[in-house]
C-alpha cells in the first residue's frame, strides 16, 4: 500500500472548454436545491438564497459547485424528473448568469435531468448510480462530452440502510467501478472520476474499511472522489449530528487526502481548501 501512496498521478478535465487540472486536490462545494436533504435541505431551494451560496463557496475557493434537485440521503422521498427540473434548471441558468466563469456539475442519475442542466450551464454529471438507474444516461454522456462521476451505491436512496452486506467491501466496490471505467472507455468516454460511495449501502465498518484503503481505487487510472462531508459515519462513532460534524469531516477529509482523494465534495467549502492548503504544505517536505 505504501508503493500506492506514493503514486501521484495527473489529470485534468474539459469543463466546456474550461481545462480544470486535478494537479492538486479540488473542492467541489454542494448546493442541495431540496427541502429535505440530510443537512441543509431547504436552505437553498430559492434562487436568491441559492446565489448567495454560490457565491460565499465561490469566494471561499470551491473549484466546483454540485447541484442537486433530488435528495439521496438514506429513505428520501422519491420524486419526478420534472420536479427535479424545476429545482434545478432555473438556480443553474442563475448561476451561469451571475458567474459565467463558475464550473457546474448536476447530481443526477436521470438523462433528462442531466440533458437539459447541461443545456443550461452544467459542465459535469455527477452520478450516483453509474448509469444503472437511466440506460440512456451513458449514451448521452458520450454525446455531450462532459466529465462523469460515476459512484458506488447498493439499493436505492429508499432502502440502502436496510442491511447493507458484502463478500469484501473493498474488492466489491473496487471491481465494480473499475468494470464501469472499462465500459465507459469502450464508449468513447475518457474524463471519468469514481466515487466510492460513502453513506450508499454501507455500515460504518463498510466506510472506514474504503477510506483506510482508498489509495487502492488509484489503480482505476482515474481521479477519486471523497463525499465524506457531515454523513452518518462521522455522527456514529462521534455521537453528534450533522450540524456539529465539521471537525470531523475535516479529519476525515485530510485522511482522504493522505489516501489518495482528487476530489472532496463539502458543505463547508474554506475549511476543506484550507485542509488542501496544510496537505499540500505536509507533502512538500
Amino acid at each position: 500500500m505504501d508503493t500506492l501512496k506514493n503514486i501521484k498521478p495527473t489529470y485534468s478535465l474539459n469543463c466546456k472548454g474550461k481545462l480544470l487540472h486535478l494537479d492538486t486536490p479540488k473542492v467541489m462545494g454542494i448546493l442541495n436545491t431540496t427541502p429535505d436533504s440530510f443537512f441543509d435541505g431547504g436552505q437553498y431551494n430559492a434562487v436568491d438564497n441559492a446565489l448567495q451560496q454560490v457565491e460565499k463557496m465561490l469566494n471561499d475557493g470551491a473549484d466546483i459547485l454540485d447541484i442537486g434537485g433530488y435528495s439521496s440521503r438514506p429513505n428520501a422521498k422519491d420524486i419526478t424528473a420534472d420536479d427535479e427540473l424545476e429545482r434545478t434548471v432555473p438556480i443553474i441558468t442563475k448561476i451561469i448568469e451571475r458567474f459565467p466563469e463558475a464550473i457546474l456539475s448536476i447530481d443526477t442519475f436521470r438523462t433528462k435531468v442531466a440533458k437539459e442542466c447541461v443545456a443550461a450551464g452544467a459542465a459535469i454529471v455527477n452520478d450516483i448510480s453509474a448509469g444503472d438507474d437511466d440506460k440512456e444516461m451513458i449514451p448521452y454522456i458520450a454525446s455531450a462530452n462532459v466529465p462523469y462521476i460515476i459512484m458506488h451505491k447498493q439499493g436505492t436512496p429508499q432502502t440502502m440502510q436496510q442491511n447493507p452486506t458484502y463478500a469484501n467491501v473493498l474488492s466489491d466496490v473496487l471491481k465494480y467501478l473499475n468494470n464501469k471505467v472499462i465500459a465507459l472507455r469502450s464508449k468513447g468516454i475518457h474524463d471519468i472520476i469514481v466515487d466510492p460511495g460513502f453513506g450508499f449501502g454501507k455500515t460504518v465498518e463498510h466506510n472506514y474499511t474504503l477510506l483506510k484503503h482508498l489509495d487502492t481505487f488509484k489503480i482505476i487510472g482515474v481521479p477519486i472522489l471523497a463525499g465524506l462531508s457531515r454523513k452518518s459515519l462521522i455522527n456514529k462513532v462521534l455521537g453528534t449530528k450533522a450540524i456539529d460534524a465539521l471537525n470531523g469531516t475535516t479529519v476525515l477529509n485530510t485522511l482522504a487526502l493522505q489516501n489518495g482523494a482528487t476530489i472532496l465534495r463539502v458543505h463547508d467549502v474554506k475549511e476543506a481548501k484550507q485542509a488542501i492548503q496544510l496537505f499540500m504544505q505536509y507533502s512538500s517536505v
